[in-house]
Formats: C-alpha cells, sequence, structure tokens
C-alpha cells in the first residue's frame, strides 16, 4: 500500500514505476483537488512491495475547462523509493503476498523471494505446478488470473526449495462476490415508526472475513442511521411534517460497496396490526354474530376488514367489512351442532399496502332434533324353535344428527296378535341389539334421539315367512375400486334395495356391513378399504317391498383381487399297474381358496425324451425339463396317467391354479410301475397261495384224524380197550390187564443160559420161540397167521426177526378143538410161568411184546411170500400177554370150544 501527502495544483497525475531502470511495471493514477488543498492519496499496488523495488513521481497541471487540448503538465517530481526487502531478513525463501482478501473471479500476483539464485525452486497452487515469470535472479512472479472460490478457509500456494527441501507458501482467501441488497421495502404500523427490511443475499463464504456494514440515509432529511441488523433497520418517522421518504441503503466490505434507493409517500405504506379480541355472541342453531376490534392508525383512519368462515376444513363463506375501531357481522346459514373457525384480518381502506395477519377463533352452533331415520338392518337366526334378530343401525352423520345422540328407541309391534308394542331404550353410542322373537310378523321401529328432539323413525318388518329361497350364486370380479354389482329389476312396486356383504368373512363376528339403495337403482359398486387380496366375499341383494319387508333376490360372489393357490392337494396313488397309475385327492381343498380353482396342473418327470398324448413340454424354473397335463374342471378329484412303460421310474407333482396363476411348486412324488408279468404270477401264486393255506387249515382243524389214520400211537397196555370187555367178578375195578385175563396169538420165549450175568448190550440175542395159537378156520392153505411186532418197551434186547410160527398139524380134523376156553390157557400159563415169576432171579428174566397185528406170513422177514393169502382178523390188535423168558418148551393148550371165536 502506497500512500503519499501532496499539495499540488488543481489536476495532479502519479506514475508509479517499478524498477527504475527498466520500469518493467508501470501504472499512472489521476484525480482532481482543489487550489490549496493538502491530498491525502493511497493506492495498492498490484505486485506486492515485498517483491521488488518501487518508484513513484508525480506531476500537476491546469484543470481549466477553456484552455483547450492538450493542457500544460508540469514538470516530473524525482523518482521516490518504496525498499522492504531490506526487512525480510535472511529467510532462503519466501512468498508473498501474505494472506491477502480478494474476490471470486480478480487478477492476483504472487511471486517468490529466494536469498540463493543457485537453488531450484518449484511453485503448486492447490497441488497443481505453475510456473510464473522471473523478475531477477531471485524473484519469480505468477499472475493468477480469475480466481475461483474453492472453500471457505481460502486456497493454499507453496513453493519449494531443492536442495534443502525449504518449504514456504502462502493462504489466499477468496471470497464470493459481494451482493447488493435485495427486496429493500419501508412500511409502517402506526404512522410512527417505520420499519425497513432487505435481503442480503448470499454469504461470501469466508469465515475470517468481517461482517458487511450496513447503513440508511434518508435525503430529505439528510439523517443517517447505522443498521446493527444485516436484514433491517427502524426509522422513526415524522408524519406531521414529512410524508415523501427517499432512502439509500448502503452495504460495504472490505472489498467493495454496495447502494440500494427507495422513494414513497408514508400514508401508502401502512402495515395494519392484526385484530384482536374476537367473540360470537348469539349462537343458534344456524346464525352466530362475530365481533373483534381493530389498532387505531392516525386519526380516524379506516380499515378494510375481511371475514373468513370455514366448515370441515375448507372456506364455506367470505365477506369484506369497513371498520373504524370495532368491526361486527351476523354469519348465517350455519348448520346445527357443527364446529366452525372464523378468521379476520385488515388493511388501510384509503391506499391498499398489505394484510395484517390473521387472527382466528372457533364456535359450535347450537342442537336440533335429528332431520334424517337411521339406516336399519337385520339378521335372524333360528336357534331352538325361536328367531334371534340381531337389529343394526348406523350412526346418524353429524349432518343429520344435529347434535349429540344420546340414545336410540327401539318399538316392537306384534301384527298377528293383539296390537301391543313394546320399547326398548338403548343408549349410545351402541349400533345393535338383539331381540328374542316366536315366529309372529313383527314390524320394528327405530329411532335416534338428542337433547333436543327425536329423529323420524326407521321400519323395518320381519315376516312369519322367513321367504328364504333357493338362489343361484352367480360369480362376479373385483378391481381395485370394488364390486359392481347389478340385478334385475323387480316387477312388483319395491320401496329400495339392500346390498349386504360381511367385510371379514373370515372372522366368526364377520363385521356385517350393507348399503341401502333407492327404488330406481339396479345397480352399484361395493367399495371398502377392509377388502384384501385373496379373500372371498359373498354379497346378498334384496328387495324392500311395500310392507317395508325385505326379500332375498341375488346372490353373488368375488373376490377383490385373485391369487395364486397357497397351497397344493395331498394326492394319493391308486391302481398301479404296467402301463398306468390313478391319482387321487378327495376332500381337498378343506379351507377357503385365495381365489376361483380353474383346474389343476400335473408335472411328469420321466426318462422319456417325448411327452405322452394329452400332455405339452414344460420348463420348471429349476431349468429342468417335464410334462404338463392340464385338467380343466375344477370338480374332478382323480386322474389316470396311462401310456406308461413297464417297471419305469416317474415323479410328478399336482398344483391347482386360479386366474391369478399356479401354486407353488413342491416335493415330487416318486413311482415305478410295475413289471408287464407281474399280473400274470399274480393270478396263477395268488389262488395257490389260497389253495395251500384253505389245506393247511382243513389239516389243522382234522389233525386228530389224520395221526389216528396215519400214525396212530402205540397203545398203553394200562390203558387197553380190552379192558373193558373183561367183567371181573372178583374185582369190577380191574384196571391191571393180567395174565390171566388174556388169551395170546403167540408167546415169545427167550431162553438165557443160567447163571449168566452179562449186560444187555453183551448178550446175544438167541432166536427167539413162539408159541403159536390157532386160527378159528378148520382149513389153512399153509402156515398159519402170526403176529411179529416187537415192542421196545418191555423187551429193549428183541431179537431182529420175527420167528416162524409152525401151522396147525394136519392130522387134527378140527382146529377148534385145540382151545376150548381161555382158562384153560391161563390155568396152563399161570401153574408154570405166572407163578414162578417171583422165583426167577432179577436180569435173568426178559418180556417180548409181541403185537397181534396181522402178518401175511409167519416166520423170518426175509422170507415173505410175494402173494401171500390175506389173512382174517389181521387188521386188529388182539389181546396181548408178558411171557417170560426162562421158559425152555411150550405149554399145553387146551382148544377153544366149538364156535367161540377170540380176537
Amino acid at each position: 500500500m502506497l500512500s503519499r501527502s501532496i499539495k499540488l495544483g488543481p489536476k495532479c497525475k502519479v506514475e508509479h514505476c517499478v524498477q527504475r531502470d527498466s520500469c518493467k511495471s508501470r501504472e499512472n493514477y489521476s484525480t482532481t483537488v482543489k487550489w490549496n488543498q493538502v491530498l491525502r492519496w493511497s493506492w495498492e499496488s498490484q505486485l506486492p512491495l515485498e517483491c521488488t523495488q518501487h518508484f513513484v513521481r508525480m506531476r500537476s497541471g491546469a484543470a481549466d475547462a477553456q484552455i483547450p487540448e492538450p493542457r500544460f503538465w508540469g514538470d516530473w517530481t524525482s523518482w521516490e523509493e518504496v525498499a522492504v526487502q531490506s526487512s525480510l531478513g535472511h529467510h532462503p525463501l519466501s512468498v508473498f503476498p501474505k494472506d491477502k482478501l480478494v474476490e471470486e473471479g480478480s487478477n492476483v500476483t504472487v511471486c517468490y523471494v529466494s536469498r540463493s539464485h543457485h537453488n531450484n525452486i518449484s511453485c503448486y497452487l492447490e497441488g497443481i505446478q505453475i510456473h510464473g515469470e522471473q523478475l531477477d535472479p531471485n524473484v519469480c512472479v505468477f499472475h493468477l488470473n480469475n480466481v475461483p472460490f474453492i472453500r471457505d478457509t481460502g486456497t493454499n500456494m507453496y513453493c519449494k526449495m531443492d536442495p534443502g527441501g525449504v518449504i514456504k507458501g502462502i493462504v489466499l482467501f477468496v471470497s464470493k462476490v459481494f451482493e447488493e441488497p435485495k427486496d429493500f421495502s419501508c412500511e409502517t404500523r402506526d404512522l410512527k415508526t417505520l420499519s425497513c427490511t432487505w435481503d442480503p443475499g448470499k454469504d461470501t463464504g469466508l469465515l475470517t472475513q468481517l461482517s458487511p456494514s450496513y447503513t440508511l440515509f434518508e435525503s430529505f432529511s439528510g439523517k443517517k442511521v447505522i443498521c446493527t441488523h444485516k436484514s433491517w433497520c427502524d426509522w422513526q418517522a415524522a408524519p406531521d411534517s414529512q410524508e415523501m421518504y427517499n432512502f439509500t441503503l448502503t452495504a460495504g466490505n472490505d472489498l467493495r460497496k454496495r447502494s440500494v434507493h427507495l422513494l414513497f409517500n408514508l400514508t401508502h405504506r401502512v402495515h395494519p396490526m392484526a385484530p384482536f379480541n374476537v367473540l360470537f355472541k348469539n349462537v343458534s342453531p344456524t346464525n352466530a354474530a362475530m365481533t373483534w376490534r381493530v389498532h387505531s392508525i392516525g386519526n380516524y383512519s379506516t380499515l378494510l376488514c375481511q371475514v373468513e368462515l370455514y366448515g370441515e376444513g375448507k372456506v364455506i363463506q367470505k365477506q369484506n367489512v369497513s371498520v373504524v375501531a370495532n368491526g361486527e357481522l351476523l354469519v348465517r346459514n350455519l348448520e346445527p351442532y357443527t364446529e366452525y373457525v372464523a378468521q379476520v384480518r385488515c388493511a388501510h381502506a384509503s391506499h391498499f399496502w398489505r394484510w395484517s395477519e390473521w387472527t382466528r377463533d372457533n364456535f359450535t352452533t347450537a342442537e336440533a332434533a335429528p332431520s334424517e331415520a337411521p339406516d336399519v338392518w337385520r339378521e335372524v337366526k333360528s336357534v331352538q324353535g325361536h328367531r334371534v334378530v340381531t337389529l343394526f343401525w348406523k350412526p346418524l352423520s353429524k349432518l343429520q344428527a344435529k347434535g349429540k345422540i344420546l340414545f336410540y328407541n327401539v318399538v316392537l309391534e306384534n301384527l298377528d296378535g293383539p296390537s301391543t308394542m313394546k320399547l326398548l331404550s338403548i343408549p349410545a353410542p351402541a349400533n345393535c341389539t338383539e331381540l328374542a322373537l316366536d315366529h309372529h310378523s313383527y314390524q320394528i321401529h327405530v329411532t335416534a334421539n338428542n337433547s333436543v328432539g327425536t329423529s323420524p323413525a326407521a321400519v323395518i318388518t320381519l315376516s312369519r315367512d322367513p321367504g328364504n329361497k333357493d338362489v343361484e350364486e352367480a360369480r362376479v370380479k373385483g378391481t381395485k375400486d370394488g364390486f359392481s354389482l347389478s340385478w334385475k329389476p323387480q316387477p312388483r312396486d319395491v320401496t329400495g334395495y339392500i346390498v349386504e356383504w360381511c367385510e371379514h368373512p373370515r372372522d366368526p363376528r364377520c363385521d356385517l356391513q350393507w348399503k341401502s339403495l333407492g327404488p330406481n337403482t339396479t345397480s352399484t359398486v361395493v367399495s371398502s378399504d377392509a377388502f384384501r387380496p385373496g379373500v372371498r366375499y359373498n354379497f346378498r341383494i334384496y328387495g324392500i317391498s311395500t310392507e317395508r319387508i325385505p326379500y332375498l333376490l341375488e346372490k353373488k360372489t368375488g373376490y377383490s383381487q385373485e391369487l395364486a393357490p397357497s397351497d397344493s392337494p395331498q394326492v394319493h396313488i391308486g391302481n398301479l399297474t404296467a402301463s398306468s397309475f390313478t391319482l387321487s385327492w378327495k376332500g381337498w381343498p378343506a379351507e377357503p381358496q385365495p381365489g376361483f380353482l380353474r383346474g389343476y396342473s400335473l408335472y411328469l418327470k420321466s426318462k422319456a425324451v417325448q411327452c405322452l398324448p394329452g400332455s405339452e413340454k414344460a420348463v420348471l424354473p429349476d431349468g429342468s425339463v417335464c410334462c404338463k397335463y392340464k385338467i380343466d374342471n375344477p370338480k374332478q378329484k382323480t386322474f389316470v396317467v396311462q401310456n406308461l412303460q413297464p417297471a419305469s421310474f416317474y415323479e410328478f407333482f399336482l398344483t391347482p391354479y386360479t386366474s391369478a396363476g399356479e401354486g407353488p411348486l413342491g416335493t415330487f412324488t416318486k413311482v415305478t410301475t410295475q413289471d408287464e408279468y407281474s399280473r400274470i404270477l399274480i393270478r396263477i401264486l395268488v389262488p395257490m397261495i389260497l389253495c395251500i393255506l384253505l389245506l393247511t387249515i382243513l389239516c389243522y382243524l382234522k389233525s386228530q384224524w389224520m395221526k389216528e389214520k396215519c400214525y396212530p400211537d402205540i397203545p398203553d397196555p394200562y390203558k387197553s380197550s380190552v379192558l373193558s370187555l373183561i367183567k371181573s367178578k372178583e374185582n369190577p375195578r380191574l384196571t391191571i390187564m393180567n395174565v390171566k385175563d388174556c388169551v395170546p396169538d403167540a408167546i415169545e420165549v427167550i431162553n438165557k443160559r443160567e447163571g449168566a450175568r452179562k449186560s444187555l448190550i453183551e448178550t446175544e440175542p438167541t432166536k427167539p420161540t413162539y408159541l403159536h395159537l390157532l386160527p378159528t378156520e378148520k382149513s389153512y392153505p399153509g402156515p398159519g397167521p402170526c403176529i411179529c411186532f416187537e415192542n421196545f418197551t418191555y423187551n429193549q434186547a428183541a431179537s431182529e426177526s420175527c420167528g416162524p410160527v409152525p401151522g396147525p398139524p394136519k392130522e387134527q380134523p378140527s382146529q377148534l378143538g385145540l382151545l376150548t376156553s381161555s382158562e384153560n390157557v391161563l390155568k396152563a400159563l399161570g401153574k408154570t410161568y405166572v407163578n414162578s415169576l417171583g422165583e426167577i432171579p432179577a436180569g435173568e428174566t426178559n418180556l417180548n411184546y409181541v403185537s397181534q397185528l396181522a402178518s401175511p406170513l409167519c416166520g423170518d422177514k426175509s422170507s415173505l411170500p410175494t402173494n401171500p393169502p390175506e389173512p382174517a382178523l389181521c387188521s386188529e390188535y388182539k389181546m396181548q400177554m408178558a411171557i417170560p423168558m426162562g421158559l425152555a418148551s411150550p405149554p399145553s393148550i387146551t382148544p377153544l370150544d366149538e364156535g367161540e371165536h377170540y380176537h
């Protein structure tokens, strides 16, 4: 900054030069001064003083207009040097100017000063290298043109010296352009004080800048006020002495100044204050008187006031009233028991400038008797031989109620019996009541009551005949706007129609809704915020006869928006063959679906590439390919998949579909067809298994019979049936068979050497000797019959074969005489053997059992004849006998008497 005080002539010119010898930068400044005036002149050099030497000289000249051009100028003064570099010190590197403040878009000159010209110095502006003009070996100048605003903390520039790494820099504070004030305006509210306001414009954007200053100057009075706020300032007016005002608003900061002007008449800039003390008097059901007061402006100033009346959030009335001090207005045509909001504002009536602020208050009109009858409907149910009637009514609107409803009166009139009435009073806000009635006809009257009076009655009649007829249900399609319903006009007189539905069909409480329509209406749109996608709604349309009896006309059902099914049926597989199987899904759906079922889609996977007839190829979401069958009948519950390959693997999945799409795909069910030969095998094996099972059951049931026929039990001597034939006179309870009781056919005598004491295993068996009983026949062509059956129970050392039984002697004329009686035989045996049993030593006597089973031939088993004669009585068991083995010779036998035959 250069500053000089000089005493010059009327006109002065100053020349500023950098580096006097070469004068690389020259600047000229001119001004006009008065004669003998001392001028203090300051200016700022574009090149900072620290960068190099500066020189200044001046001269003066005549400023007389009578002197033609060229005017005469005096001589230049000598150059005066301004040297600041000597005060910089010995820093190796410096950058100038320091903390310079400029406006956005200005041109700035920056330099660095180095103490050594041998160093390499590079400079950067916001990180970008810049190149300058070398003023001398130690000074470099940078010209920054049209500098932008980057940030509120300033723009950074630095220089770096190599070698040494010395860094020096500066912060260049660039502010946004200082704007002049906008919307400069002045007004008065009482003709005593002027309030001037303006918009200061955008902020300069610097944190370190000085706040701008504002000055208000009035030219007619010559007064000046320094404003303490950046957007408004007050001025004391003098209405008695001054009406016209000419204001100049000056705003300035360190970089520039801005000014705006305003000329106006004081009485034309009046902005009244808001009215006050708003009151409502004499409020009736339809009228109200409104009063308010205004602030005075000068002497007897007239104000124009505007009144607005709001009902239900909107303006329903608007009126203007001229007011001097107090305002009053009668508001008409109001609704009973309705809340209103009234507001008022005023302006100067002679010279309108601006409305005052609104002043508002609310009031409620008085009640009146209800003007409309309630909208009534009923729901009838039969419970244990009685009718349960639920009576519903809709609350009256505010316009209809005209007051607060306190209660509802329900009057029941029996139309079939004596003229009797029953009154029920239902407190508000109830909207329904339940009535238990018999099957007579009733007329029901419903009225709403407030503190002033009663509404007209709503009448509905319940007929003795319920009148429910079978009406076919029709489908209706809903939209986002609701359900569009229509019906045929009735040939008989009707007083109106009722459309009934449930807003929550899945809720047991239903939330019954209805819509009342006029007699000339045959269509309507039913809409509700409660309608939900995927929910089925049922509508019933009733006609109301002239007797106020409702009767059912039509039924309709539909969805506001159909959705795809949420689940799939559970499928059962049946009748599986080699080429087909049957699917069934009976009992589905158990719950309401989110749309009308249109049919089913059956997806079938197999290894086959081609799809079977009746199906088409489909691609699943996972990319797999399968065959798809379409079942268009939603009532169909079975489906037969045919033309399959035997013993092949298949997978299937069944899903329903609506107009909105198919249900979700789930897990596929696996099934394998049968082999084509398995059916034939089953037809063969099943009868065989049944026959075997039947035979097994029969054999089990006849097991005792089979055992007796095929493998009978060995007889037990102690349980022999012969005992039943012998009737002992001495001991009737005889149960043990003795030798004397039997007549044996053969007696086997096994002889042992006396004194032999060998074991049973070491004893060599001897050939048994048989004692024969002669048959009863007179002649026998061969050896006589014998019984050769060994019983190891009695002799475990029995012989391997039966010995020969000699036949009877031929010379005997009759074999019947050989044995006279069983007693003779028993006596003979008893004397010789039985009585001596006790004398035989233990271990030396063996008893062999010889069965009486018929044998074809007596003798060794190996010598049996090929065709032996068939003996009589060989198929029966005969009497048995135990014989001591020590017998040496057969005893004498007494022949039987003639005619006796013993088995």
